[in-house]
Parts: C-alpha cells; sequence; structure tokens
C-alpha cells in the first residue's frame, strides 16, 4: 500500500502544485508508529531490536474507528519499512485474515507463513505487532493466533507492550518503594510491597500504574483491573494524582463490583507513593459525576 501511494505521488508530483499539497497534507494528517526490526542486530543502539517507522494511513480510514485504524496499521506493518536500515520480522507470505475487538485486546489471525517463525524471531514478530497496536488507547494488549490456532510452543499468548524489554537493567533510572494491591484467591484487595523500577522518562504515578497492569508475580494472586479497563494518562499537581479513564472501555465494564474493586485497587496503590495524599479521577480528561457506576466526582483518598 505505501509502494503504491509513493508511486502514485511520483507521478502526481509532475502535475503543478502537486508538491505543495501532498506536502501540506502530510502536515495536517495524525503519523502512527510501525514497528520493524533493526537490519543490523548487532549494531540495535542500547540493545534495541525494534524500532519505529513513522506512517501515515489513506483519508478513507476513519480515525475514529479503532478497528479500522489497527486494521489499516497492521497492513501497513506487513508491507514491511521503508527505512533501509530496518527489515520486516515476518515471513513472505504473511497475511492478515482476520482482526477483532475483545474489549481492550485485539485478536490477530494471520496465514500459515506466520507459523514457520519460532526463537527470538517470534518474539520480535510478536511483538511488532503489539507495539504498532497498542499505540491505540483502546488497545491495551494482543493476541496472535494462525489460521484461528494459538501456537503452543510460544511461552504467553497474551502481549502487552510493557513485556518487551528494550533496555537493560543498567538503564534503570531509580526505583520508588510502592505497595500494589492485587487480587487474592478469595477475591479480596491484597497489598504487595515492592520496588517500583522508573527508566528514563516514567513518572512514579505512571510506573505505578503500569506495574498493576502487569499483574503481580506472586502465583497466588491475579491482576485487580479488568482486561478492557484503560488509564489514558496520569500525572501529579502538588499532592494529588489525576488518572485520566477512557470512556471506550465501559461498555465492556459490566461487571460493577470489578469496576469498583479496581478503582479502590488504584487509588491505594498510588496514595502508598509518598507524593500522593488524593487521586482524582477525570474521563477522556473531563471532570465529571461518575464512571460507569463508580462516582469519581470527588477525590479519593485511601
Amino acid at each position: 500500500m505505501k509502494r503504491l501511494t509513493a508511486a502514485l505521488c511520483a507521478l502526481l508530483v509532475l502535475l503543478s502544485g502537486c508538491t505543495y499539497a501532498a506536502v501540506a497534507s502530510r502536515q495536517e494528517q495524525e503519523s502512527y508508529a510501525l514497528y520493524f526490526r533493526e537490519r543490523e542486530l548487532s549494531a540495535a543502539p542500547g540493545g534495541d531490536a525494534l524500532r519505529a517507522e513513522q506512517a501515515y494511513l489513506p483519508d478513507s480510514v476513519d480515525r475514529d474507528d479503532t478497528l479500522q485504524v489497527a486494521q489499516a496499521l497492521l497492513e501497513e506493518l506487513l508491507d514491511g519499512p521503508l527505512d533501509e536500515t530496518l527489515r520486516s520480522p515476518f515471513p513472505a507470505g504473511t497475511a492478515l485474515l482476520s482482526l477483532a475487538l475483545e474489549g481492550g485486546r485485539a485478536v490477530v489471525d494471520l496465514s500459515s507463513a506466520y507459523g514457520t517463525l519460532s526463537g527470538v524471531s517470534l518474539t520480535l514478530a510478536d511483538y511488532a505487532i503489539t507495539l504498532t497496536l497498542t499505540q491505540l488507547p483502546e488497545i491495551s494488549e494482543v493476541r496472535i493466533t494462525v489460521r484461528g490456532q494459538e501456537l503452543a510452543y510460544r511461552a504467553s499468548q497474551r502481549f502487552r507492550p510493557r513485556d518487551v524489554l528494550f533496555t537493560t537493567t543498567e538503564d534503570v533510572v531509580s526505583t520508588v518503594p510502592a505497595t500494589l494491591y492485587f487480587l487474592d484467591e478469595a477475591g479480596s484487595l491484597a497489598p504487595v510491597e515492592t520496588e517500583v523500577e522508573l527508566y528514563e522518562g516514567d513518572t512514579q504515578a505512571g510506573a505505578v500504574i503500569k506495574a498493576l497492569e502487569e499483574g503481580p508475580e506472586e502465583k497466588e494472586l491475579r491482576s485487580v483491573l479488568p482486561d478492557a479497563f484503560r488509564v489514558k494518562s496520569a500525572w501529579l499537581e502538588e499532592d494529588v494524582c489525576y488518572v485520566n479513564l477512557s470512556s471506550a472501555a465501559l461498555p465492556e465494564l459490566t461487571d460493577e463490583q470489578a469496576l469498583l474493586t479496581a478503582v479502590e485497587a488504584l487509588v491505594r496503590s498510588l496514595c502508598s507513593l509518598e507524593s500522593v495524599e488524593e487521586v482524582q479521577f477525570l474521563v477522556d480528561g473531563e471532570f465529571v459525576q461518575s464512571y460507569g457506576s463508580v462516582p469519581v466526582e470527588e477525590p479519593y483518598t485511601p
């Protein structure tokens, strides 16, 4: 698709004013990141194996339709990179068979060629897809199948962007003590005292939320955040932590008690930080009375 677009532009540039119009159009468009592997892995900066290439989607794609955007991104990704220092992590003949959204999860079904991957090559391909799709706020994790079947030799069948190790432990800027709350076997909130790692660009609040999204390391505990639950952003002003939630997830969050428990776990975990006294929730950047059935008009304290 990208190469066809480039060829058409090369022809149109012969027309008067085409160059200016193309540049102006690109400047107005929203760009997206497509993730490919470094062509020379030994030269990858900082040990990074995947790197993003900027891409623009056709005007025919409805930017407000998450499924359309996700499908267009995958098709562009499978086309391969334009940057000669990058290469596609996918085998020749890999095609998108279907894409479905289940709450915050994207289920990607690919053709048989993808099933020839294994080891590091499979990991790179899985996370090229994961990082490309989870840049969309409505998608928090990805499941990848081949002709409707999971690859049994994978260590995990669910992929999240935080699972990707781009850096080594030497790149940890600092750590901060925090108490994270997960669900125990009885369904009650259980505290886990830990040191949350901060990388360059991380905030303490953001790192705590990411740790909650990753889930617990202890086998007897499970994640407190429902699959569709999505935090769009979080920031600290004085001693109040503002947490911006996504309204797009609400249709999937039908369990009122699970939603209330998730909010309570967020409040307790964030307020375990020394710098946080209260948590104020917003929805799509706006102050509202409730998030589903949970009142969020007033700030929460643990």
